[in-house]
C-alpha cells in the first residue's frame, strides 16, 4: 500500500490531549491537500483519507472514465483505453478511485510535508496552552516543582506543561526544593520565542484574595466582598472586606473562630501579618482602620488633596509606621491618601525645642527624612530615643545616627 508512516507526527497530537480529533484531521488534510495542489494544480478529485490510530495516509484520486479521445480535463476524466490497464472491467461512465503513492511526490516535498504538519501541531498545541491558560488567569493553581534556578523556578503541571514562577514573583521567604507542590496564581501568558510562556505569582494580591476565598466560604458565596488588597509580600497585607448581610461580621468571619481561618493563609505566606479592616465609604473612619494596630487621637484631612495629617500619642507612632514604614506605606495604598504621622502634644512642655528642618544646613534631607518617617520632626524628640532604637526603626547607619545627634546635642547645649 502505498502510504506514508506519519505515526511520529500523530504521536505529537496524542501527547496534544487537548487538541480534538476533527482539528487533527483537518489539519493533516489541509497539509497533504497543498503538496497536491503543488505537484497537480488543483486538489478538487482527491481524497485524504487519515488513520490516526495506526499513524498511516491514504490519498484516492477520484476520475471519471470517458471514451477514448473526448478526455477534456485530465484531473477530472480519464479515457477509457487508460482506465481499463488498471482495472479491465471498467466502463465509460463509471467513476475511478485510485490510490496515489506518496513516494510519487518525491524524498524533498514529503520532507517538506512532514516538517510543515509537525510545525501545524506545534502551533496547535501552542494556541491550545495559550487559551488554557488566558481563560484561568487569576485562578490558583498547584504545580510541582521541577527546576530551581537563581531567578525564577521551573513548575510542571499535572498534563506536564511548564510554568513559570519567577524571582520577583516569589515571596523573600520562600524556598522551594525539587519534586514540592506550591500554590501560586496564574499571573499572565507571555510570549516569548514565539512561545507561550505561563507566569505565576505568590505576590500580587489576587493570591490572598483567592487564598481568602477558599478559606472563607462567607466570600466564595458572595455574602462578603473583598473591597481591596495591598500587600508587602512576607511582611505585611491589608485587607479591605464588607458584608453585604448585616447578620455577618465581615472580619470575624475572615479570621474565624482563634484565627482558625487566617492562620493556614499566614503559613501559606511565610507567617506575613494580615490585617482584615472593615470597609466604610467615611475616609475618616477608614484612615483609621487602615492604621491598624496604632490607636489615633485625631485628625486634619484635606480631601481635595487627597492628605490627611494623623495625630498619635508617642507611644502609638511607631505602631502606625510600622516596622520599615510598611504599614503607613500600605495604609496609604488602601485608602489613596498621603497618610502624615505626627505626636500629639501630651502636654504643654516649657521645653524648649527645634524643628527638626531648622538643621537642614548640617542634616542632608534625606537624612532628615528617615527621622520623619518614624514620627521624630524634632530635635529632642530624636534625642529622647536612644541610638539603638533609632538604629532599629530607621534604615541609617549607626555612625550616621550618632552624628546627627553630637549636631543636635551641641545646638542645645548652645542655646542653654
Amino acid at each position: 500500500m502505498a502510504s506514508i508512516n506519519l505515526i511520529e507526527a500523530f504521536q505529537e497530537f496524542k501527547d496534544a490531549e487537548n487538541i480534538d480529533r476533527p482539528t487533527m484531521m483537518k489539519v493533516v488534510e489541509d497539509v497533504f491537500k497543498t503538496l497536491l495542489r503543488k505537484k497537480f494544480g488543483s486538489d478538487d478529485n482527491f481524497d485524504v483519507i487519515v488513520n490516526a490510530e495506526k499513524g498511516d495516509l491514504e490519498i484516492i484520486r477520484r476520475r471519471m472514465i470517458v471514451e477514448d479521445g473526448e478526455v477534456m480535463d485530465p484531473l477530472a476524466e480519464i479515457a477509457y483505453t487508460d482506465a481499463a490497464k488498471i482495472e479491465p472491467d471498467f466502463e465509460v461512465g463509471e467513476e475511478l478511485y485510485e490510490e496515489v503513492d506518496i513516494l510519487d511526490f518525491g524524498r524533498r516535498a514529503i520532507l517538506a510535508a512532514k516538517q510543515t504538519l509537525a510545525s501545524r501541531i506545534s502551533d496547535l498545541k501552542k494556541n491550545v496552552l495559550v487559551k488554557k491558560y488566558g481563560d484561568r488567569i487569576g485562578e490558583i493553581i498547584s504545580a510541582e516543582v521541577y527546576q530551581v534556578w537563581k531567578k525564577e523556578v521551573l513548575l510542571l503541571d499535572e498534563e506536564g506543561n511548564e510554568l513559570i514562577l519567577p524571582k520577583s514573583e516569589q515571596i523573600p521567604q520562600d524556598y522551594f526544593k525539587k519534586g514540592e507542590n506550591i500554590r501560586a496564581v496564574i499571573a499572565r501568558v507571555d510570549m516569548k520565542n514565539n512561545s507561550p510562556v505561563i507566569i505565576l505569582s505568590r505576590t500580587s494580591p489576587l493570591f490572598l484574595a483567592k487564598l481568602l476565598e477558599i478559606e472563607v466560604p462567607e466570600i466564595f458565596d458572595g455574602l462578603i466582598a473583598i473591597k481591596k488588597i495591598v500587600r508587602d509580600p512576607g511582611d505585611r497585607a491589608k485587607v479591605a472586606v464588607e458584608s453585604y448581610d448585616d447578620r455577618i461580621d465581615p472580619v470575624g468571619a475572615c479570621v474565624g473562630m482563634k484565627g482558625s481561618r487566617i492562620h493556614g493563609i499566614v503559613r501559606e505566606l511565610k507567617n506575613e501579618n494580615i490585617d482584615v479592616i472593615n470597609y466604610t465609604t467615611n475616609i475618616q473612619l477608614l484612615i483609621q482602620r487602615s492604621l491598624t494596630p496604632a490607636k489615633i487621637s485625631y485628625m486634619e484631612l484635606d480631601n481635595e488633596k487627597k492628605q490627611a495629617n494623623v495625630y498619635l500619642k508617642a507611644d502609638q507612632v511607631s505602631l502606625a509606621i510600622g516596622r520599615r514604614g510598611v504599614n503607613i506605606k500600605l495604609a496609604c495604598e488602601l485608602t489613596g491618601y498621603e497618610i502624615d504621622v505626627y505626636r500629639e502634644d501630651e502636654e504643654v512642655s516649657d521645653e524648649f525645642d527645634i524643628d527638626l528642618d531648622e538643621f537642614s544646613d548640617e542634616i542632608e534631607p534625606w537624612i532628615i527624612d528617615e527621622f520623619k518617617k518614624i514620627g521624630c520632626d524634632t530635635g529632642r524628640s530624636i534625642l529622647k530615643l536612644t541610638v539603638d532604637e533609632l538604629e532599629r526603626r530607621t534604615d541609617l547607619e549607626r555612625e550616621t545616627i550618632e552624628d546627627v545627634r553630637k549636631v543636635l546635642q551641641e545646638e542645645f547645649d548652645r542655646e542653654e
